[in-house]
């Protein structure tokens, strides 16, 4: 029976490679493919960082405030919207 197993690990030389984690019962022949993996940044970024470095925003403060108006202006064209309880008297 055919089975595909992924696992994470690294090439230690131009034959061998480490797994990070075990195979499980898995013997026999296989079939390896290899796809290379980002390495993972020294320390993390310190998220005023992140931020500094996306695009700046397109929209301008009118047009953010005009939308939230009109958002707020729908809730008030609903009206006031009627409460259901229901009690069970057990």
């Amino acid at each position: 029976m055919e089975r595909a197993v992924t696992v994470k690990g690294r090439i230690t030389d131009d034959r061998h490679i480490e797994l990070d984690e075990s195979l499980g019962a898995l013997t026999g022949p296989v079939e390896v493919t290899l796809r290379s993996m980002p390495t993972a940044p020294e320390q993390d970024e310190d998220i005023v960082d992140f931020i500094a470095r996306l695009p700046r925003g397109t929209r301008s403060k009118e047009d953010i405030d005009r939308q939230v108006r009109e958002e707020h202006d729908s809730w008030k064209r609903l009206g006031p919207q009627p409460m259901i309880v229901t009690l069970d008297a057990r």
